[in-house]
Formats: C-alpha cells, structure tokens, sequence
C-alpha cells in the first residue's frame, strides 16, 4: 500500500499549501509560483487541484482549468493540466503517476475526453511518464513557450515544451493506466521493425556526455527514433552550452518531423547497454492513437 493519499483540494488553506510546495520544488520565488487566490478562483470554475498527503502534509499536487482546443471537427472542450510537481524527498513513489490518475478520473466525471499539458521534451522522466506510462501522445512543438524562466531548473535555456495530449477514453490510455504490459515496447522491438534512427549522438571522449550530431536524416518511415540524453538536467550542471545545442537542435528535429505529419506515440528507455538510451518513437500519418 502506499504511503501517501490523494485528494481533491477545495479551499483556500490547500491553496496556500501548493503555493508553497511550489516554492520547494522549483525555488524560484514568489514571481514563480502561481499565487493561491488565483488557484482558488480556478478550481471553484470549473478547474482541479489534487493533492498527495503523507500524514497532514502535502508532498505533491497536480492542478489545472477548463480549455479549449481547435480541432478539425470544430472547437472542444478541454482540462488543460497547468502543473505537477512532487517534492525532491518523496520521488520515487510513483506519486505523480497516482495523481495524473485521479486527475484522470475527474475530468471523465466532469463530462471531458481530452487533458493537454505541456512538459520540457528533453526531460527523459518526465517523458517516460507522460508518453510511456500515461499513454499521451504529441505532434506540437512550443518555442520558448514560457519565455526566460529564472528557477533553478530552466534557468539559461529557451523554455521550449511539447504540448501533450491526452485523450482519456481511448483503449490506449485504458491500456497504460492499467499497467498492460502488452503496451510497452522495448527498444529491440522497434529494432526489429526497422524502425528508423534520425540520428546517432556523438559521444565525448573526455565527459562521456553526449553531443547531438551537425545533422540528421528527415523522417521517411512509418516508424522513426529521436534519442536524447537520458540525464538532461545533469547535462545542463556541467556544461550548459551544450544543453543549449540539445535544446536549439532537438527543437529542429521536432518541428521537421511534426510539420512531416509525424507524431510522438511512445518513449523508450533502455537499459540493455552500458549506459540507458532515451529515445522518443514517432509514428507518420495518425492524428489520433486510439
């Protein structure tokens, strides 16, 4: 059993709580953090906020409002997830995945097929849960969605983010919520599929880091790969203008293969080799994984 419960937050003394959770995840300040009287008028029209508790005190939380997107068949309505954030000394319990769940299951409630949210595209984790095991899927590239943002962990790079979808009623999504093996793919599969590489990263010889090629090959395969570094964040510590050349050249191989017509179905992350490989599976020609 975990350790932690999740519920649905109300009133203006939760609010407060996830303002400052906030503060202790991204240490940002106050300008960051989304103040409570606003998170209180959202969730009282229409929006969510939950909250993971061990004993009385808030560890996580997930929150987001009433949207909408523009669509081939017209104009729909939507939950767009602002933010999830899970404090450092509680990761590795599988909160975050608990509370996109239950957000899951109150946005069905309230009548809504379709969450988006967006996520920084280089971040293998938060990919292998948004993609992997929640089942999103992705064809909209943002540049610099956020402008120049100062916390700790965005400072100095374009706040560059996939924008996600994910729609709730499909047998895909059923599928990886309930943790069917039969959904998850492993490198060796796509391998055998004869899926197509854009491209091989260079490794430095004297950091082990790795560094995105000069160039790479357009997609033209019904199946295609885009590896990134599986420790993104750890990258950017050590030599942030490489993290700038990831994130200047991922942004080309993303937006060249989304305006191609292909879409970001699966994450992979394998640990077969010496060290884990990150990469994204793009499938050509489907707006819609069911």
């Amino acid at each position: 059993m975990p350790s932690y419960k999740i519920r649905l937050l109300e009133n203006i003394n939760e609010m407060q709580m996830i303002e400052k959770l906030m503060s202790d995840i991204w240490h940002g300040g106050a300008e960051d953090a989304v103040p409570s009287h606003i998170l209180i008028a959202l969730i009282h029209n229409g929006g969510l906020a939950l909250g993971a508790f061990e004993d009385d005190e808030m560890v996580g939380f997930v929150f987001g409002f009433p949207g909408i997107s523009k669509t081939p068949q017209g104009f729909q309505v939507k939950h767009c997830s602002h933010q999830m954030g899970v404090h450092p000394d509680h990761r590795g319990k599988d909160i975050g995945f608990a509370l996109k769940k239950a957000q899951w299951q109150m946005a069905r409630q309230q009548g809504l097929d379709l969450i988006t949210w967006t996520y920084d595209p280089l971040l293998s984790k938060n990919a292998h849960i948004n993609i992997a095991r929640l089942g999103a899927v992705c064809n909209t590239y943002r540049r610099n969605e956020y402008g120049n943002m100062v916390d700790e962990l965005n400072a100095g790079l374009a706040s560059d983010r996939f924008q996600v979808d994910w729609r709730l009623n499909t047998k895909r999504v059923k599928r990886r919520l309930g943790n069917d093996s039969r959904a998850v793919l492993g490198l060796s599969h796509y391998d055998k599929a004869d899926t197509q590489y854009l491209y091989a990263p260079d490794s430095d010889s004297a950091s082990g880091l790795l560094r995105p090629p000069k160039d790479f090959s357009p997609p033209n395969n019904s199946l295609a790969l885009i590896e990134i570094p599986s420790d993104f964040q750890t990258l950017r510590g050590i030599d942030l203008s490489l993290a700038q050349d990831w994130r200047f050249f991922t942004r080309k191989v993303f937006e060249e293969s989304f305006n191609a017509g292909y879409l970001v179905t699966d994450f992979i992350y394998d640990r077969a080799g010496k060290k884990p490989r990150s990469l994204y599976v793009l499938s050509h020609g489907e707006s819609t994984i069911g």
